[in-house]
């Protein structure tokens, strides 16, 4: 893993440990076979789809990843209304469910690792959704990646992306990485800042080296798991003049609110703050699923 890439202080041990009731162990099987059964659903039946039109794409999309999240048992609120048009989509990056979740209101053609393609399940769907692949150890892509991206807004797409890089349990934020909005700017499409969160704290992190196998069993295990997005206003073209002043304004839009209990994040997710976690650890978050580097 390349050293200039994004970490976070996150770890399973201390960050992804269940809190609050848990469902029985029957329920969590079912939900478990459930989840996987809708996961698998959407794999065989997406090539059916190619010659629909994109608003019909779009709506299945929206009914699949919303079968997915409930079949884990999770409740979704929404808050705020999606708009219109092409824009960038830039969210806290907290679980792989962050994708089906953001992909339930707002989708869009998702900016992920190379790695995801070779994933079971997952990797397959994502091509087929059109996933924009990020090679991330290579830094000499990145330009070439964020041209795409800009091409694709230009073409009237929305793109989603979670700039921090890298997963966070939810208790803190990291930075957000740049690269990303000078796609937004060279395209001249609005920034769409998105806030992910979820009650309780805990089961539904994806971090550091957390396994899918177990962050799949311990979200089926868990009880009453909420996810909401909140749709925010979007930051429109020409508002900052520049990738990292436009990076700032969203980050500082999407910032997570953290109890009294935690600390906020550190400004750089290269150099983790330690008392959010209690542990510094400067390996890369390995579990990270949807991410953009700077």
């Amino acid at each position: 893993m390349s050293a200039w890439l994004p970490t976070a202080p996150c770890r399973p041990g201390l960050c992804a440990t269940p809190a609050g009731p848990e469902a029985g162990h029957v329920r969590a099987v079912l939900r478990l076979t459930a989840g996987l059964l809708a996961i698998l659903a959407g794999v065989a039946l997406a090539p059916l789809t190619t010659p629909l039109t994109p608003a019909a794409r779009r709506s299945l999309t929206r009914l699949w990843c919303r079968t997915v999240l409930r079949a884990f048992g999770l409740r979704v609120r929404i808050t705020g209304t999606p708009p219109p048009g092409p824009h960038l989509v830039v969210a806290n990056h907290v679980s792989w469910l962050d994708i089906p979740l953001v992909a339930a209101v707002l989708p869009g053609r998702m900016v992920a690792k190379r790695e995801v393609r070779s994933w079971p399940l997952v990797g397959p769907l994502a091509a087929l959704g059109g996933t924009l692949f990020l090679d991330r150890d290579r830094l000499r892509a990145l330009p070439g990646a964020v041209r795409d991206i800009a091409r694709t807004l230009a073409a009237g797409h929305r793109v989603v992306v979670f700039p921090e890089g890298s997963t966070w349990c939810g208790r803190a934020q990291g930075r957000f990485r740049p690269a990303a909005f000078q796609a937004a700017l060279d395209a001249g499409v609005a920034v769409q800042p998105v806030r992910i969160t979820y009650r309780p704290i805990g089961p539904a992190a994806f971090v550091g080296d957390d396994p899918l196998t177990a962050s799949l069993r311990r979200i089926a295990a868990a009880g009453r798991l909420t996810a909401e997005i909140r749709v925010l206003a979007p930051i429109p073209p020409g508002r900052h003049p520049d990738r990292r002043a436009l990076a700032r304004a969203a980050q500082a839009a999407v910032a997570v609110a953290v109890s009294s209990q935690t600390a906020v994040a550190s400004d750089s997710a290269n150099h983790p703050f330690s008392s959010v976690h209690h542990r510094d650890n400067s390996s890369p978050a390995a579990a990270s699923s949807f991410a953009t580097p700077s």
